[in-house]
């Protein structure tokens, strides 16, 4: 056990020493402050007015294309052959052509946009918005509806959604930390793990190992590097929670200062990526964080952030040494890093099938599919830490973290085979029937 421990302080001091240990953990907050104060100063500085002219010989449009901050729209009676080739020398940015039609739902199909470049997302959007409500108005005209009675009988309804002790909750709220901390977890395994494994090749090739062995069990060894390391992540990782929620505080400060609560709301959405995309996200922000944001407490509170944190912290653990203790293996097979692919990719398979089954696990947490990736130690990391903010039964969490130690105890046997003999194996290429012999191997 002694042993064991030496190597844990080797690893861990000679990696929290170095360089580039100081400078990602540095970096890392500061990258992301910046990435939240680009986006804000990206939306002001891209003031571009765009001058679309719109061509109505349907004549059913006249005046209701409004004027946005980037868009300003401009009524022409040219002909639309004749306009397309001067746009450019007009500094049109497009041009829109409605035509005539004999019936109004066959002009649902003929309307075109004209540009030079492709447009984005923002600008066909609107003109989409503002086509389809006048032709829908044109439509009731002519069923004869009223459309201010249908607008007084059309009911919106907002659903509170509220746990059993009447805290305020929130799914996307939910959503969004379950996948974070199933993210960060995918992401922590395969750096950490990558970097396990490519800690044995270098001490195997430069022989270093053959010195170490002579004094350590190959299995001591082994232990020794992947606890090192974890240890390593974890102290990362803490530090980037602190300096993040430090930078985080500081620019939102500074953007929000002086604001008013609808700003400081309108603000943060600008800053929040995705937000700028996705009005029915926008909406759905604005109605549950309210006018003066006075739910975002309740929300936050119907969380249970210790169990959360604590969770993380094991499954990140306990995740990473399921897999690191196989890439330690694969680090020992191999001479170089050209031959680990074709043995890393069973290894990265089952988290990739995690990750692609959080995005169902959102949708539907209690659900079979949830349940069972939830269990199984290959996925259980990634598809756990999705579903527990949603809230999990105790006997599933605990199930989930017994198979889960017994799981990173049988990878551990099975790796340290493969280590103790691979370790001191060089020039020959490895199969995986080789790997299989050294499995057999009772020595």
């Amino acid at each position: 056990m002694n042993k064991i421990l030496l190597v844990i302080r080797r690893e861990y001091l000679t990696r929290v020493r170095k360089k580039s240990f100081l400078l990602m953990t540095i970096l890392g907050p500061l990258l992301m402050g910046g990435i939240f104060v680009a986006a804000f100063m990206l939306d002001r500085v891209d003031t571009e007015v765009k001058t679309i002219a719109v061509i109505d010989d349907s004549h059913l449009f006249d005046g209701k294309f409004k004027d946005s901050d980037r868009l300003h729209f401009i009524y022409s009676k040219d002909p639309v052959d004749s306009l397309r080739g001067r746009s450019k020398a007009q500094g049109l940015f497009g041009v829109l052509y409605i035509p005539a039609t004999p019936n109004i739902s066959l002009l649902e199909k003929a309307i075109t946009f004209y540009s030079e470049s492709q447009p984005g997302l923002d600008v066909i959007s609107k003109i989409k918005f503002t086509i389809e409500k006048e032709i829908n108005t044109q439509k009731y005209v002519e069923a004869g509806i009223d459309e201010e009675k249908l607008k007084s009988i059309r009911t919106d309804v907002d659903i509170r959604t509220r746990d059993m002790k009447n805290k305020e909750t929130s799914t996307p709220l939910t959503s969004y930390l379950g996948f974070a901390g199933g993210l960060l977890i995918y992401l922590f395994i395969f750096i950490y793990g990558a970097m396990v494994m490519r800690g044995v090749m270098e001490e195997k090739t430069s022989r270093i190992v053959e010195v170490i062995i002579s004094s350590v069990k190959p299995f001591q060894l082994m232990m020794g590097k992947i606890v090192g390391v974890a240890l390593v992540g974890l102290t990362q990782f803490l530090l980037w929670v602190v300096l993040s929620s430090i930078v985080y505080t500081g620019v939102t400060s500074v953007m929000l200062n002086g604001k008013s609560e609808k700003e400081k709301i309108e603000t943060m959405m600008k800053v929040q990526p995705g937000m700028q995309s996705n009005q029915a996200l926008q909406q759905q922000f604005m109605q549950e964080n309210g006018e003066a944001g006075t739910k975002v407490t309740d929300m936050l509170s119907s969380i249970n952030f210790p169990l959360l944190i604590a969770m993380f912290i094991f499954y990140f653990l306990a995740g990473y040494l399921l897999y690191s203790a196989l890439f330690a293996a694969i680090g020992a097979a191999v001479d170089s890093e050209t031959d680990t692919q074709q043995f890393m990719l069973p290894v990265t398979i089952p988290l990739i099938i995690a990750y692609v089954a959080a995005i169902n696990v959102i949708n539907n947490p209690q659900g079979n599919v949830a349940f069972w990736f939830s269990i199984i130690p290959f996925t259980s990391p990634i598809v756990m830490m999705v579903r527990i903010p949603f809230g999990v039964p105790a006997y599933q969490i605990i199930l989930s973290m017994v198979l889960l130690i017994l799981g990173f105890i049988f990878t551990t046997w099975l790796a340290g085979k493969i280590y103790r003999t691979g370790i001191l194996m060089y020039g020959k290429k490895v199969s995986y029937r080789e790997m299989w012999k050294w499995l057999r191997y009772h020595n």
